[in-house]
């Protein structure tokens, strides 16, 4: 059977296992006009008609596509996402029999077609997102310093610290960050072996390994890579198998001057349950911190989004979209395509309809509004001192562990930096933020009280959102 039929028929049987799952308007409307392109070991390609869908799938539908493809191959290999206008092949080609979804599984036996490129400039690199790239990442105060050290790594990878460790919140550019890195290398260097890997994919493949006595091809796979990238690196907190094999993985590829870089939504001195020696090897290069972008910022992100999907958005949706959305670039990101989606299937919305098109994010932003007036005021109620007192230079026991609580709670509760932190607590450096953190969390473990006050602390604050 020719190749390109077989594509069809695998296509078919994914999209039957997608319908189910995401229900038939959403499958009519996003899924109705993708193609698959290809189909191998490598990963999966699958054409959509336009950068709205790509964007709407990637941000909503990936995981339900992965589990498609995962019931109709047996594995999730990595999907591509490429935006390509011609129109879908008929999909109503009668099935074979079963034996015919055999074939298909071990497609990568057969000749494959040519592999398309996410973009005719950058290398087709599995597990690397297209749109992911030093062009498409906006620069301000909250990363300019990790973007600088994402550069000098991916023109000196291997020289330029190495490991290089992003650490911040959730949805904050540590992911773009890594993966710009990737694109970066792999454009420039061709024969360079570039792994992109998350922490619990990492330790799942390990798993697996050990089961099917494949270890030392799963070594192969990370120890021989010119560049490792593994994001969400506390996931192997408390994992001693995990850590133990990164571990040796690490020391390898440093040994042969590969580059490494990390990222967690925390420094590594930080993440409880990973052991001391992974976190001096984590400290050994350098650590960049990326904090929530400012509101100028945010404005310079959707715009540049907009015009990359060549969509239209009023500039005082703009403005309203970003004054309201602040906590991360991701939930921006998501509320933007939104937008976007609305204006593309339906043309213009006015600001009260964009409240209603995103009033689940527009609640879940509201439950991320604690501030640090909240929490010192609060605090200093609970501890029974004066406001002021959070920002004086006292140091008698109550009022500074009175402080430390608060600046504590902060850290927890806004992913704040300690250079934040320290400034809204009368002008404290970063190690001071730092040394009172961990003297709270010390007190917490230490003392049942402690930890019962802090804790009710945190409540009262989320109740009075």
């Amino acid at each position: 059977m020719p190749s390109q039929d077989r594509l069809l028929i695998l296509w078919q049987h994914v999209s039957d296992h997608l319908r189910q799952n995401v229900g038939p308007d959403a499958f009519s409307r996003w899924f109705s006009s993708t193609r698959l392109l290809n189909a191998s070991d490598s990963g999966v390609t699958i054409a959509v008609p336009d950068s709205i869908h790509h964007l709407w799938i990637e941000e909503n539908y990936l995981s339900a596509l992965r589990q498609a493809l995962t019931l109709v191959l047996g594995e999730a290999p990595p999907v591509t996402l490429t935006v390509d206008d011609q129109p879908p092949r008929d999909t109503t080609t009668p099935r074979d029999s079963s034996s015919t979804l055999r074939d298909d599984r071990n497609l990568a036996e057969d000749p494959a077609p040519s592999r398309q490129d996410p973009e005719p400039d950058l290398p087709a690199v599995a597990g690397l997102t297209a749109d992911r790239t030093f062009d498409s990442f906006v620069v301000g105060a909250s990363n300019q310093f990790a973007h600088a050290a994402a550069h000098a790594v991916a023109a000196s990878p291997g020289r330029a610290y190495n490991p290089l460790f992003f650490y911040g919140g959730s949805g904050l550019g540590k992911t773009h960050l890594m993966q710009a890195i990737g694109w970066h290398i792999a454009s420039r260097r061709p024969k360079a072996r570039v792994v992109y890997i998350t922490s619990e994919e990492f330790t799942n493949l390990f798993i697996q390994a050990l089961q099917t006595n494949s270890i030392v091809r799963f070594r192969k796979r990370f120890r021989q890579a010119d560049v490792l990238l593994i994001d969400d690196i506390h996931f192997l907190a408390g994992k001693e198998r995990s850590q133990e094999e990164f571990f040796h993985t690490f020391n390898a590829l440093l040994d042969g001057h590969k580059q490494i870089v990390l990222s967690s939504d925390r420094p590594p001195g930080e993440i409880k349950d990973l052991e001391t020696r992974l976190v001096t090897r984590f400290e050994w290069g350098h650590t960049a911190e990326l904090t929530p972008p400012d509101e100028e910022t945010r404005v310079a992100i959707l715009r540049k989004k907009a015009e990359s999907l060549s969509v239209d958005v009023p500039p005082d949706i703009i403005s309203w979209l970003a004054g309201r959305i602040r906590s991360n670039v991701r939930r921006l990101h998501g509320a933007f395509i939104r937008i976007a989606s609305w204006i593309s299937l339906n043309g213009p919305l006015s600001i009260s309809q964009a409240e209603d098109l995103l009033r689940d994010l527009l609640r879940q932003e509201a439950e991320n509004g604690i501030s640090i007036d909240k929490i010192q005021k609060l605090a200093a109620k609970e501890f029974d001192i004066r406001l002021a007192d959070m920002v004086s230079r006292k140091r008698t026991a109550a009022i500074a562990f009175a402080r430390q609580a608060a600046m504590h709670l902060t850290r927890e509760m806004t992913g704040l930096s300690y250079h934040e932190i320290g400034e809204a607590f009368g002008g404290r450096d970063h190690g001071t933020v730092m040394h009172a953190c961990r003297t709270v969390e010390k007190r917490m473990k230490a003392d049942e009280n402690v930890r019962l006050r802090i804790t009710a602390l945190e409540t009262g604050l989320r109740r009075n959102l």
